[in-house]
Parts: C-alpha cells; structure tokens; sequence
C-alpha cells in the first residue's frame, strides 16, 4: 500500500461583503463571497489541504500564510494548481477526491457536474473520478444558520509513474 496515500481536509467561511461567491472555483452569482484572505473557496481551500495532508506536505497555510499580502484576494484555482504542481514534484498524482459541501444556501445541486468538471480540470483527472454532494447543517451551529459555509474532502493519491 505504499503506493497510495489518502489526505483529509476542512475549511469553514463566514459570509463577508462585496464580491461574488466561488465555490470549487466556480462563481455563485447573487451570493456574497466568503470572507477570506484569498476568495474563501472553501472547497478548493479544503481540497488542497486533503491533497497535502496526503502527501505528507503540510498544510496550504504553509505555502499561503494568511498574514502575507501576496495572496490578498488570491484565486483559490492558483493555489490548489501550485499544490498540485508540487506534489508532482513528489511523484503523486490524484486518483480520486470526495467533497461535501456543507452550507444552508446556496444550493449546490443544481451545479454540482459544472463543480466537478473544474475541480476534475484543476486536479487534471477525468470528472468521473471526482464527487461533489450538497449538505445542509437543518439548522444546527453556525453553517445551520447561514452564517458560514463548510467543506470536508478526502482525497486518494496514488504514486506518478
């Protein structure tokens, strides 16, 4: 099983002001964004994180500290298409990632194939290796009330040749 590694991630956003919602680097129109210092895509933010953690490379606060200006307002694309560049670096590659998407609004149904074509492009793996579910939270902590959205992924990596 050396040849396989499996990485968790999780990122949370409270809703902030101005701009435009992206989630899996897709635009949300007539939703806010997600306050963060980048564009708050708490789905690519979580999904790089399961990239590293699986690849034992830390985490994306590492190579994006939140406190450095030259990411202020980063597209998350970039940094999940840095991440990846790096661990092919290592000799990984994904072999398949699985998110859920955790937020009251907006319904992330209606965009789940456009979600999994670029997150599948960002990954450079076919979208049939991607998954992307809508939960709610029916009311319960923050996200149940529409204060924030949340992500988990978990991703399967798999050595390049």
């Amino acid at each position: 099983m050396s040849g396989v590694r499996v990485g968790v991630g999780y990122d949370l956003h409270r809703w902030g002001e101005g701009g435009e919602l992206v989630l899996g680097g897709i635009a949300f129109a007539g939703h806010p964004r997600l306050r963060g210092h980048s564009d708050g895509d708490v789905v690519l933010h979580a999904l790089a994180d399961a990239v590293l953690g699986a690849a034992a490379a830390g985490d994306i606060g590492r190579y994006f500290p939140p406190d450095d200006d030259r990411y202020r307002g980063m597209d998350s694309s970039r940094i999940l298409e840095e991440v990846m560049a790096g661990i092919a670096l290592l000799r990984w590659r994904v072999a398949n990632a699985d998110l859920t998407v955790i937020a009251e609004q907006p319904r992330i149904g209606p965009r789940v194939e456009e979600m999994r074509a670029r997150i599948a492009s960002l990954l450079g793996v076919d979208a049939g290796r991607v998954s992307v579910k809508g939960k709610t939270n029916e009311g319960v902590d923050a996200v149940g009330r529409g204060e924030a959205i949340a992500c988990h992924a978990v991703v399967l990596l798999e050595r390049a040749e």
